[in-house]
């Protein structure tokens, strides 16, 4: 009679297991780092941490909070697609329907926005946070641009999620942010006529920003995530003294912090 754990052991020596998981299991430093490092999504991040890196008081837990937000909205998000249709006519009684008639509807609603305005604060503390600690100095500079870009998508992805209910605050929020957008020089006009795929808004900037809010914003912040978890890795990880070279920080911490 074959156990449940006698046929798991066979199973993690077959080809099939270890064509998936080619480390193998173990709990040798060696078999660890292995798992992290041939993981698509686990080689973004480091294969050892500082202790004193994970006390409160070093990052405040900013960034993870603010990913957590993030993963929050996508999938809220993905729930009310599927009772949202970017149309004129139906915009607003889908919004109404999910207050009044969705079963949980309004706490999903409010969960999203909630969330994007939670997410809006803790990007801007994230990046204080940083600044104050001069983690944006060599060799950093170039992960600084990635989180000014990504501070960038969240406010786009807050302004654009602004017009989708389609209500008469939404509706004059967006014409007075998209004259205030006409206004800058020389390519003010080509800025205003692209966002709204016209002149007033209407039911083709209903659907732009609909395809902007739910398709390529989301797309793109989560690349530049990406590539700011890999950059984090590269630069030395997270540093107590954030302004100093990782090359200093590692000959001066102690053995047994690492």
């Amino acid at each position: 009679m074959v156990t449940s754990a006698n046929y798991f052991d066979q199973l993690r020596k077959s080809r099939v297991w270890r064509s998936i998981f080619r480390s193998g299991t173990g709990a040798s430093t060696l078999h660890r780092s292995l798992v992290i490092q041939q993981d698509v999504f686990l080689h973004l991040f480091p294969t050892k941490v500082r202790r004193r890196m994970l006390n409160i008081g070093v990052t405040w837990y900013l960034g993870t909070l603010t990913f957590g937000t993030f993963m929050i909205l996508v999938s809220t998000g993905i729930l009310l697609m599927l009772y949202y249709h970017p149309s004129v006519p139906q915009a607003y009684s889908d919004t109404k329907d999910l207050q009044f008639v969705v079963t949980s509807g309004l706490f999903l609603r409010n969960l999203h926005r909630w969330s994007a305005h939670a997410m809006v604060f803790l990007v801007f503390a994230h990046m204080f946070r940083v600044f104050y600690r001069g983690a944006y100095r060599p060799p950093r500079e170039f992960n600084w641009i990635i989180g000014v870009i990504l501070l960038l998508i969240t406010l786009l992805l807050s302004y654009t999620g602004y017009l989708l209910p389609w209500d008469q605050l939404a509706f004059w929020a967006i014409t007075v942010g998209s004259n205030i957008a006409s206004a800058v020089p020389l390519i003010g006009n080509k800025i205003h006529f692209l966002l709204l795929g016209g002149n007033f808004v209407n039911a083709n900037a209903l659907l732009r920003f609909y395809v902007l809010h739910c398709m390529i914003l989301p797309l793109a912040a989560m690349v530049f995530i990406a590539i700011h978890f890999w950059r984090i890795r590269k630069d030395g990880g997270l540093y107590s003294h954030s302004s100093q070279p990782p090359a200093i920080s590692d000959r001066s911490a102690p053995k047994e912090d690492r």
